[in-house]
């Protein structure tokens, strides 16, 4: 997806408010605080800050911004939204430091703010609804963290445990997990996936009991070189190419991701 950089909702603050209003108040603003439809002023003035309205009916102040990740911040709207557009189009991410060379901010810690303040807010509201009838649902686990040979003298950094659970043509949920044991994945599984869906796993047998609560479970071996069988209808190649970009990401945009932030990570890769 191309972004025109010039476009004037990047650049210019009147033009952002004007181009977010559009969007949340499609039939006219609706205050926050009564919840009253197009029955407010827009307040105007060199004294006054952009996207500021008054309700006729309850004389409280507003902006389209109120119960946004937007809210209560004192950065310019123009580059929430440039920063919030660079985020969903970059496939692999963009890391902290990129968004601050980008948006021209004095301070690092701003930048940072900014990126897993939108991260924050692709967290999916429910954990569940993946799959249903005649859908199919993959289920695969990886290991996420850096290797023994790329240190000089240190240990080998911790293992994380990501398991991802996609539903082919559909969205992808994806959880940091303890461990990989049957019990911790059905847990996870179960929890996310409807039951009546066809589940695709690879060869871990720790899905083998998981399968026969599923309306079926088809299987492919990776360890013999079998990437789908059935015409290419057996596969998880969709949950295996999330960590492959998941993975480019960790190593050649953010090189490190620290475990108490690996699941805002996983929501930006699942949400984009």
């Amino acid at each position: 997806m191309s972004i025109n950089l010039t476009d004037p909702i990047f650049n210019d603050e009147t033009a952002a408010y004007r181009h977010f209003e559009a969007i949340r108040w499609p039939d006219g603003p609706i205050c926050p605080h009564c919840g009253v439809v197009d029955d407010a002023t827009k307040l105007m003035g060199k004294s006054i800050r952009p996207g500021l309205y008054k309700c006729h009916a309850c004389k409280k102040q507003f902006t389209a911004t109120i119960d946004t990740v937007y809210e209560r911040s004192h950065i310019p709207l123009h580059k929430w939204l440039l920063a919030t557009r660079l985020l969903c189009s970059s496939k692999k991410g963009m890391s902290a430091h990129q968004l601050w060379r980008m948006l021209g901010f004095g301070s690092y810690r701003t930048a940072w703010f900014m990126a897993h303040r939108i991260r924050e807010s692709m967290i999916s509201k429910t954990t569940s609804g993946l799959g249903g009838t005649n859908k199919v649902v993959e289920a695969a686990e990886s290991y996420v963290g850096g290797k023994a040979k790329n240190r000089a003298y240190k240990p080998e950094p911790k293992k994380h445990i990501v398991m991802t659970l996609v539903e082919r043509g559909g969205e992808a949920r994806s959880f940091h997990v303890k461990n990989a044991t049957a019990k911790t994945l059905r847990e996870t599984a179960v929890r996310v996936a409807s039951r009546k869906s066809y589940l695709m796993t690879d060869e871990n047998t720790a899905y083998t009991k998981l399968g026969r609560e599923f309306s079926g479970h088809g299987t492919v071996n990776h360890s013999a070189n079998e990437y789908s069988r059935l015409g290419g209808f057996i596969h998880v190649n969709s949950a295996e190419n999330y960590f492959s970009i998941f993975k480019r990401g960790v190593i050649g945009t953010f090189h490190h991701i620290s475990e108490q932030h690996l699941d805002r990570y996983l929501a930006e890769f699942d949400f984009r």
